[in-house]
């Protein structure tokens, strides 16, 4: 995936790694299309271009698939983090991160939206997505405490920044999927969630003039 550079990968893991998004892209994308309920391993192993066999070395089912996605999206968010120069303020490096996602060439964010609305659909997936989200949000947590010299398990500052961010990025994206005109880029959405966080989120301006 774009966005994130991997030191000392071989050839190897990086075919594995390739295998396992295209296994992941074929599960929403088939998900979405059918349902999830009307899909199976052998069919997202066709789309994918690969064997039953091969899909059951990564994923334990169709569940899994699907929300490969949104664990590679956070663990995305943590290693770009741990990238960024230390010293560099902690809303700088969340706001440089949330824009570099959402303006990365190769990455589809229609896509990640339909991966986001296939699970929200299924009470199944949903449930756990729930799981895997307490472990993945507690990495990035920690990452963001380390940065900003706090203690996750006692200060609410690096819990309550992670929401936040999080919570903004996917407003601004939730905007621009429904925006039907076409002016509004997420990009534009995303630094303008980032400064109305950074401002105190104030109440807007609604006066209009004439």
């Amino acid at each position: 995936m774009g966005g994130v550079t991997v030191p000392n990968t071989g050839l190897r893991d990086l075919k594995k790694a390739a295998t396992r998004d295209a296994l992941g892209l074929a599960a929403v994308r088939l998900g979405t299309a059918r349902g999830l309920d009307a899909v199976t391993a052998d069919a997202i192993a066709a789309e994918a271009g690969v064997s039953t066999r091969t899909f059951h070395n990564y994923f334990a089912n169709k569940e899994e698939a699907v929300l490969h996605h949104i664990e590679t999206s956070a663990l995305e968010w943590f290693g770009m983090l741990r990238a960024r120069p230390a010293e560099e303020p902690i809303w700088e490096s969340l706001r440089y991160i949330a824009v570099s996602i959402v303006t990365d060439p190769e990455r589809d964010l229609g896509e990640t939206f339909a991966a986001a609305q296939l699970i929200e659909s299924n009470p199944a997936v949903m449930a756990r997505k729930l799981e895997i989200h307490q472990s993945l949000t507690r990495v990035l947590g920690e990452a963001i405490a380390q940065r900003t010299g706090t203690d996750i398990e006692t200060d609410l500052y690096p819990n309550l920044l992670q929401m936040a961010v999080g919570a903004a990025v996917v407003a601004a994206l939730t905007l621009w999927t429904n925006d039907t005109s076409g002016m509004l880029s997420p990009k534009q959405l995303v630094e303008d969630a980032f400064d109305q966080l950074q401002a105190g989120l104030p109440a807007p301006n609604t006066t209009k003039t004439n």
